[in-house]
């Protein structure tokens, strides 16, 4: 089987972020964790999660990318397991019989965007349109087949075209310092 991990090719998760995922961690949508928020009125760093961020499951810390990499009946166990925790402990859930549910629907969601060959990375983009949230995936994968992933190394891009976005990390990085 196949699940998603958290990667990271450089440091910008680290700002970009309130908390970055450390990579290699187990990795889910996170759609969730915005499920009380009011998505128009997200700011600053709490937005970059909203709308590009993949949940770590160990950290609940944000990535950018995720890879697809293989994963055994143990691993999916164990991160549902984790994850239903963190539910139970960070948001709320009731018991946890209904954090293994929602933890395993999770899972199952994160699994089903794994049908590429392993080593793809996937990057998300969430937006709240009509009402309602919505997620739009791309895969990044090595023009000639697989090769040493480095960053800006690939270029092949699967998925819906977007609108061009442009977002000044040095003025981020200003702001966060508390420069003008």
């Amino acid at each position: 089987m196949k699940l998603l991990r958290t990667i990271r090719l450089d440091p910008s998760d680290t700002f970009v972020f309130e908390r970055a995922a450390e990579p290699g961690e187990w990795a889910v949508s996170g759609t969730f964790v915005f499920s009380d928020d009011d998505p128009g009125k997200l700011e600053g760093k709490a937005r970059a999660a909203f709308r590009a961020g993949f949940l770590g499951v160990s950290s609940l810390g944000w990535s950018t990318l995720v890879q697809i990499v293989e994963a055994s009946h143990d691993d999916r166990r164990a991160a549902t397991e984790a994850l239903a925790k963190q539910l139970v402990a960070h948001f709320g859930a009731p018991a946890m019989a209904d954090a293994l549910a929602a933890a395993q629907e999770e899972f199952e969601f994160a699994a089903s965007l794994c049908n590429h060959p392993h080593d793809t990375l996937i990057a998300m983009h969430r937006s709240f349109e009509d009402g309602e949230i919505r997620e739009r995936f791309r895969t990044l994968r090595p023009k000639d087949g697989p090769k040493p992933l480095r960053a800006f190394a690939f270029l092949e891009v699967e998925g819906e075209e977007e609108p061009a976005e442009h977002v000044d990390l040095a003025a981020l990085a200003k702001k966060e310092k508390g420069e003008q």
